[in-house]
């Protein structure tokens, strides 16, 4: 029995053998997370605090600087497609919550960020990027990180060191 180099329930969740092309979709998700992440402290007033305020989010100093932390870290993880199940979860809650206070009450006319926007065609267009990283990271959370990942190499390579392998596979392996 080989003994991966990720452990117990985050090995399964890191293992992949969704195919090389994956680095595609996961590259660019990862880098548009990590992006916007970054855009939060260094543009405050239109896509960090500000944003979150005239959106009604409540505590929006805090909720502005954990949605830049995660959304890096996140979006780092998935570039380099280390821990990538793990890393898109967050990104999901955040899309759908993203998604429904910003855009779904364009759909209404009762959107705080959008005010001249109403209606189906007007949601399409201020959603796009967000149904496109919704779709993204969950299908990364569903794929995993594909084989050109550290997720592949680090659940299909195995310890090198007796001591760590016998812990991961037993004291029978």
């Amino acid at each position: 029995m080989t003994a991966s180099v990720i452990p117990g329930w985050l090995g399964r969740w890191c293992h992949t053998s969704a195919p090389a092309a994956t680095v595609l979709i996961r590259f660019y998700v990862g880098a548009v997370f990590a992006g916007e992440g970054v855009l939060k402290f260094l543009r405050p007033d239109s896509l960090g605090v500000g944003r979150f305020t005239k959106a009604g989010i409540p505590a929006p100093e805090f909720f502005a600087a954990l949605d830049g932390v995660v959304e890096i870290g996140c979006g780092v993880l998935l570039v380099v497609g280390l821990a990538t199940r793990v890393a898109a979860a967050p990104m999901i809650v955040n899309m759908a919550g993203a998604l429904l206070i910003t855009k779904v009450p364009i759909l209404w006319a009762g959107s705080a960020l959008f005010k001249t926007e109403h209606g189906w065609w007007d949601f399409l267009h201020e959603a796009r990027l967000d149904i496109a990283q919704l779709c993204g990271a969950v299908f990364l959370l569903l794929v995993g990180a594909g084989t050109w990942s550290l997720d592949h190499y680090l659940t299909t390579h195995t310890s090198p060191d007796p001591v760590t392998r016998r812990q991961i596979q037993g004291p029978e392996g």
